[in-house]
């Protein structure tokens, strides 16, 4: 599909043409009529952060007396309750703090690896700039120190849109495109995998959504590393981006941007339909649309919950909802592997 192809596709009133289309490709890497999910915990190890984005809710300004730094104490009972109901990995991420270093990230990847035999997803790629530069040392050596103390991949987080005329309207601080595409290129090139995602709905034009989408699988025809591709839509509650855009994303655009991705992005093998902004029904239709994962149970989501999403699902709702799609439901782990149950 080319740029002005997926253009005229999101355009298009054709919404049961294009979700055909789209599941047709889904079965080309799917044929075996599966879905899956993961169970794990997301945990937001700091809320400290200094890019001040206009689209979040989580965030605090450094000394601000609603800021923390989780204890290691805390951290490890989280993954001590998420093992217990069967997880098998942890999405850690949190605000852009510039007093947590590498080594305070060293110690306490490996700590975790001490107690626990758990995958490590974490830390988006605004995050491991700024370790890098606060602790004086290259983007490539920090995500490699970081594996050594046991980080197993990293979340695609960050990415908003990859256009940097719509980053600096809605995060003029955080990382340029460039820089969001360099960290995920320096990991691909250590052995790492990472995920990708896209936040709509934000007050971009459909072009930069495209602009968006081709960023991405340039990167991917060149390095092969992204096992996943998660778009959701913007939650507007409670942010001060929200006051100003006059739209909410709808179901109908949710569904056609999956669809359009899902044929568009014809190197990365999975594309995730989310519940947690769209609810279970809307998620399971992205089934249809191209979609052949529903993400995680989510024992734990903090920053678009503080957006105003109100989703909730067990993982019987999530194994029932794929059911009732047509689907075989499949546990998988971080790295898309469905060797889990059933």
């Amino acid at each position: 599909m080319t740029k002005t192809e997926a253009l005229d596709v999101l355009q298009s009133d054709d919404l049961i043409g294009i979700g055909m289309e789209a599941d047709a490709v889904r079965r080309k890497f799917h044929p075996e009529g599966v879905a899956s999910y993961i169970i794990d915990r997301n945990i937001n190890h700091t809320n400290f952060c200094t890019e001040y984005c206009s689209f979040c809710a989580f965030y605090r300004p450094m000394g601000h007396e609603e800021g923390y730094v989780l204890p290691k104490e805390q951290i490890f009972a989280k993954i001590q309750e998420t093992v217990d109901l069967g997880g098998t990995g942890v999405l850690m991420q949190g605000g852009v703090n510039p007093d947590l270093k590498i080594e305070y990230f060293e110690d306490l990847f490996r700590s975790i690896k001490e107690r626990f035999s758990i995958h490590l997803h974490c830390l988006s790629a605004p995050e491991i700039l700024t370790i890098s530069e606060v602790s004086g040392i290259s983007i490539r050596d920090t995500i490699a120190r970081m594996r050594d103390a046991g980080l197993d991949s990293i979340p695609g987080a960050g990415a908003e849109i990859l256009d940097d005329e719509v980053r600096f309207k809605i995060a003029r601080l955080k990382c340029t495109t460039e820089d969001w595409i360099h960290v995920h290129r320096s990991a691909h090139q250590l052995g790492m995998r990472t995920t990708a995602t896209m936040m709509f709905g934000c007050g971009e034009t459909l072009q930069h959504r495209v602009n968006h989408l081709e960023t991405l699988r340039q990167l991917q025809e060149e390095s092969g590393g992204f096992t996943a591709f998660i778009p959701w839509p913007f939650q507007p509650e409670n942010t001060a981006l929200g006051r100003r855009i006059k739209e909410e994303t709808t179901a109908v655009d949710f569904l056609k941007t999956l669809a359009v991705s899902r044929i568009f992005l014809d190197n990365v093998i999975n594309i995730q339909t989310s519940w947690v902004t769209q609810g279970l029904k809307v998620c399971q239709l992205g089934l249809r649309f191209g979609g052949n994962d529903v993400g995680s149970v989510m024992l734990e989501e903090n920053v678009v919950r503080q957006a105003g999403a109100q989703h909730a699902a067990s993982e019987e709702d999530l194994r029932r909802m794929i059911r009732d799609a047509g689907f075989i439901p499949k546990q998988r782990d971080t790295l898309y592997r469905t060797y889990y149950l059933n």
